[in-house]
């Protein structure tokens, strides 16, 4: 994308004025270059001011941990800085992973030549900015999920007692005549779904009652064969990911149209497009989701470690144990890795000594044929 007499923006042509004597030049150059980096981020590449104001955050804390400037910056200076934020700070891999990609993407736009900072720092200063990422000293994304190892799915047992008591709590809160009824319908509700169709917090809060289509493939299941998932996980500085999630558990069509025609319009907001509605008419967020799956949680006495997210990594889990192709699933839930689905799996022993046997059993029928 260029911009003033084809300059692309970001340019230090653009952002410095020729002929004009810079007092403390150090410093406005470098001011100059961090104006110009915003300019090819946002203007250039089209990335969200949100992800912009981050990642040069993480470039103004390495220049006040190296107290240089980038024209002087060498790869020990990152090494210095991974070993401090490692050692001192305890950031985990995919936090140093996002510092050391800010770090790069400056590097790059520094010594790119259509944005010619080399040559004006060689002209100023006698020296230029170099790239100090290099794959040597920097962590490789391998996959794209880095959760906490503890956390992990939901055997079928703490499945079905977690959502016993979900629905539980409607009829306490009716024999209390409380006006929690409505809420806790509702969310029985949404952590079905969230299962069943291995959903993030913020995708399933998100949801409108407009996002379910028919699947002519399907058509037994009317109007809930397909979701479209309109707020999956973005990647960095980019929009959400949309995709189309297919119903594979037909037990939860009749638990939403229930929840539809009989508890939503309860709420009495017209013509709202959220699926999950408040008392004060607003919409369900990821926050209350989380705190309400951690209070049923204590109340079952279940491991801490079991979070909703839990909830995704289970539908992998059964989908996988039930047969499902591993591909099919991997595109169900939004995965761009085929690892990262694998890392979401923890198939029971039941399963594994399942696979075990027939392992074996073709391994001897092999057998027995090569020996006739």
């Amino acid at each position: 994308m260029a911009s003033l007499n084809g300059e692309p923006p970001g340019s230090a042509r653009l952002e410095l004025v020729d002929g004009v004597a810079l007092l403390r030049s150090e410093d406005a150059i470098l001011k100059a270059m961090l104006q110009g980096w915003e300019a090819q981020q946002v203007g250039g590449r089209g990335l969200r001011p949100a992800t912009v104001r981050d990642r040069r955050g993480v470039v103004q804390r390495f220049l006040d941990y190296t107290n240089e400037y980038p024209w002087h910056w060498t790869a020990q200076h990152l090494d210095e800085w991974m070993l401090e934020l490692v050692s001192q700070r305890h950031r985990v891999r995919s936090t140093i992973r996002n510092y050391q990609y800010a770090v790069k993407a400056f590097c790059d736009y520094l010594t790119r030549p259509e944005y010619h900072w080399v040559a004006e720092c060689e002209k100023r200063f006698g020296t230029h900015p170099v790239q100090i990422c290099q794959e040597w000293n920097t962590l490789a994304h391998l996959v794209d999920y880095e959760g906490n190892p503890d956390r992990r799915p939901m055997t079928r047992y703490e499945l079905q007692r977690f959502f016993d008591y979900a629905d539980d709590q409607v009829d306490v809160a009716v024999r209390r005549q409380r006006k929690g009824a409505l809420s806790a319908y509702r969310d029985a509700t949404l952590f079905k779904v969230i299962y069943a169709y291995g959903l993030r917090c913020r995708e399933a809060s998100k949801l409108d009652v407009s996002d379910w289509y028919r699947n002519p493939q399907a058509p037994e299941l009317g109007r809930f064969g397909k979701l479209e998932v309109r707020w999956g996980k973005a990647s960095k500085g980019s929009p959400p990911k949309r995709r189309t999630v297919h119903t594979v558990m037909p037990w939860i069509v009749d638990v939403v149209e229930d929840y539809l025609d009989n508890v939503r319009p309860r709420y009495d907001l017209g013509d709202h497009p959220a699926l999950w509605l408040t008392e004060r008419g607003g919409r369900v967020t990821p926050r209350h989701i989380q705190q309400r799956f951690a209070d049923y949680r204590t109340a079952l006495n279940m491991d801490s470690a079991l979070v909703p997210h839990c909830l995704r990594h289970s539908h992998v889990t059964h989908q996988i144990e039930d047969g499902v192709d591993a591909r099919f699933v991997q595109e169900q839930v939004g995965h761009r890795f085929a690892s990262t689905t694998a890392i979401y799996t923890g198939v029971s022993g039941d399963f594994m000594n399942t696979m075990m046997n027939r392992a074996l059993t073709k391994a001897f029928e092999i057998e027995d044929t090569e020996a006739r």
